[in-house]
């Protein structure tokens, strides 16, 4: 009753945000449908492979989860001011939200599996028999505990990605402080770049093709040589750690020496939102370097694209945007108080709409040097 209750004070952007959860937790409950009926078709089939198929699609729905949730309390403070002052701690709070998320994750399972009966009734086609594991009977059992791994995974990332809420009655509001990005920081991730290069470029040279045995890779993209794996792995690794250094760096550059009040406003914000922005950032450029890599080696070699991973991959790629709109919301809402004090001094409102455009066109500079990156070694490596 509670959960409607909260329901009926729904906005936009509240529906938009369970609505895109459970679709979410829907395409993965499929995934574990079908590797369950393809186990059913075949039971002395491979089918350890077709679950592990189904983990990054779960990994991503929990890192949706997990960024969605964490917005709530700033996107929606007079529901949080609410129930603190109901008497609901941290705890409680933390308890509502995943709650919150786990009822949207059982609604998509569901109708994966209310689909999956339908299909199973004789109706779906020769093609998708070997999927649904037509023809042979299905356990109550197994489609319930496949499914139940979605909302508790799910409801477990939403509650421990929930913070102790801010601008609560008689609690004090923190300033946020400028993020330091020490050397140590700074020489962690710049050394994996460097070293994961200077191992694919290894990999990469004249007659590595004879050095060992090569690995073949999933979903028809050929084989590569360990050195060229771990080296793009760490390459990959050490650009999307390098994300917040660098986004908090471009805008130190921004505001550098008599910087004009629109300079001054893009430059400070980036630099005080890099550590909040670079974890979805990074993870959004990693997925779409990563699937458009993939895309241009199954354009380039016709009939090795299969289904299943291109599925997987808009996906990974439809999660990591759902969870950095989540975390720019987050951000606007953090900058509410800001934004008002700004105005209240007279600011013009085209001064702030033209931060915020300056502040995009430099955060989207770093993350296409990130990116490329990232894309460029990847393809070197499938193509070697």
């Amino acid at each position: 009753m509670l959960y409607l209750r909260l329901a009926r004070g729904y906005r936009t952007l509240d529906l938009g945000r369970w609505l895109l959860t459970a679709a979410a937790a829907a395409v993965v409950a499929a995934f574990l449908l079908r590797a369950l009926g393809r186990a059913l078709g075949d039971p002395a089939g491979a089918s350890l492979p077709r679950l592990i198929w189904c983990l990054p699609p779960l990994a991503a729905v929990s890192w949706l989860a997990a960024a969605t949730a964490r917005a709530v309390p700033s996107q929606r403070p007079e529901r949080i001011a609410g129930l603190t002052a109901a008497g609901a701690g941290l705890n409680r709070i933390r308890a509502l939200i995943a709650g919150e998320t786990a009822l949207a994750c059982v609604l998509g399972s569901g109708s994966a599996l209310l689909l999956f009966l339908v299909l199973r009734n004789d109706i779906a086609g020769p093609s998708l028999a070997a999927d649904l594991g037509m023809g042979t009977p299905l356990p109550a059992a197994a489609p319930i505990t496949l499914l139940a791994l979605v909302p508790l995974v799910g409801g477990l990332a939403a509650a421990g990605a929930v913070r102790a809420p801010e601008h609560l009655p008689g609690r004090t509001a923190r300033t946020a402080a400028v993020p330091a990005h020490g050397p140590l920081r700074i020489a962690l991730p710049l050394g994996l770049t460097v070293v994961g290069t200077a191992l694919e470029l290894y990999g990469l040279r004249p007659g590595a093709a004879q050095d060992g045995r090569p690995i073949d890779l999933p979903a028809g993209l050929g084989s590569a040589s360990a050195a060229l794996l771990v080296g793009w792995s760490f390459a990959a690794l050490g650009t999307a750690l390098l994300t917040g250094p660098l986004l908090a760096l471009t805008g130190r550059l921004l505001a550098l020496g008599r910087p004009t009040p629109l300079r001054l406003l893009a430059g400070r914000g980036l630099t005080a939102q890099s550590d909040r922005l670079a974890g979805p950032l990074a993870v959004l450029v990693l997925t779409l370097a990563v699937v458009l890599t993939a895309a241009r080696h199954w354009t380039g070699h016709p009939g090795t694209a299969e289904p299943l991973p291109v599925a997987e991959g808009v996906l990974l790629v439809g999660c990591a945007a759902g969870a950095v709109a989540a975390r720019l919301v987050e951000v606007r809402s953090s900058r509410r108080e800001v934004t008002a004090h700004l105005l209240g001094l007279g600011a013009a409102p085209g001064l702030l709409v033209g931060a915020v455009a300056l502040r995009t066109l430099a955060a989207g500079t770093v993350l296409l040097v990130t990116g490329g990156l990232t894309a460029l070694l990847a393809s070197g490596a499938l193509t070697a």
